[in-house]
């Protein structure tokens, strides 16, 4: 028997076995959706099913596989899901990492693979979904960005320009599905309690010939602070859903700490004064 009765609305979700992704899921279940939480390794569901249990809401949700940078498991998963379950609703494309290093020291593929993930394989899910929603005339599509899609920081050259390119994309396919009734939305996160940036910085070239050691050694300290004091990331969770909830929701949502005031001061101040800041919070301490 379909676990998805008509009535109920039905929310895919990239990337849902760890971070924004799996707390999202949960949100969305307790809001009476029914959840379809994809990854791209399966065994690693059972986070997610485990705290589903312990708030009562396993039952509105199902992980399937489905890795972002397999364009046949996009081709086979999402019609298969349209199939059984009569729409896709929600699409909330979560999947995604962020690569850490400086430039010169990172390699092609180090970037090649950033931007499969979280540009190439956002759209090839995306492009899945649209003529689906055309016709039906009804969806919601919710990309997370963040802050670095709308301010860069040293060392995260790959992830701040893949989220920049998701804006561009995010602009441009709001335009062209409004017209259907079909929504576009950018979340734009700040630092929240996620493993995204540790896991970035485990990439970071720790050799000590490196010219740019002691930089690598004060952006760590940095990451490390934000893990200690970031917020809940149930924040965002929570924005998504009402993004979702909304008839028409804006084409943006910063959210957390500073990050709206941030994206204020960078559409005011001159850019020189900018750098000079981020220059000097991002500098070895003398």
């Amino acid at each position: 028997m379909n676990p998805c009765s008509q009535s109920r609305s039905v929310v895919f979700i990239t990337g849902a076995s760890s971070g924004f992704g799996l707390v999202t899921s949960l949100v969305f279940a307790e809001a009476g959706y029914f959840v379809l939480a994809s990854m791209r390794d399966l065994s690693k569901q059972e986070s997610l099913l485990e705290q589903a249990r312990e708030r009562n809401v396993a039952i509105n949700i199902e992980c399937i596989t489905m890795d972002v940078t397999k364009q046949d498991d996009i081709d086979y998963v999402i019609p298969e899901v349209i199939e059984r379950f009569g729409s896709i609703d929600v699409l909330v494309n979560n999947a995604g990492y962020a690569a850490g290093g400086f430039t010169e020291e990172l390699s092609s593929e180090d970037w090649r693979r950033q931007f499969e993930t979280n540009v190439f394989g956002l759209i090839a899910v995306t492009k899945a979904v649209l003529s689906h929603m055309r016709r039906r005339k009804r969806g919601t599509i919710i990309n997370l960005s963040s802050i670095s899609g709308r301010m860069a920081l040293p060392g995260l050259g790959p992830y701040s320009a893949s989220k920049y390119a998701i804006e561009g994309f995010s602009e441009s396919l709001r335009l062209e599905m409004l017209p259907y009734n079909v929504h576009v939305v950018l979340i734009e996160p700040g630092s929240y309690q996620t493993d995204i940036w540790s896991k970035g910085m485990t990439d970071f070239n720790t050799d000590l010939e490196s010219p740019y050691q002691e930089r690598t050694n004060a952006l760590k300290k940095i990451v490390n602070h934000i893990a200690e004091t970031a917020d809940n990331p149930e924040e965002v969770a929570h924005l998504i859903l009402k993004t979702a909830q909304a008839n028409h929701p804006d084409l943006r949502y910063p959210v957390g700490k500073n990050v709206k005031n941030m994206t204020r001061l960078k559409n005011l101040l001159p850019w020189r004064w900018l750098e000079r800041v981020i220059l000097k919070k991002t500098s070895p301490r003398k």
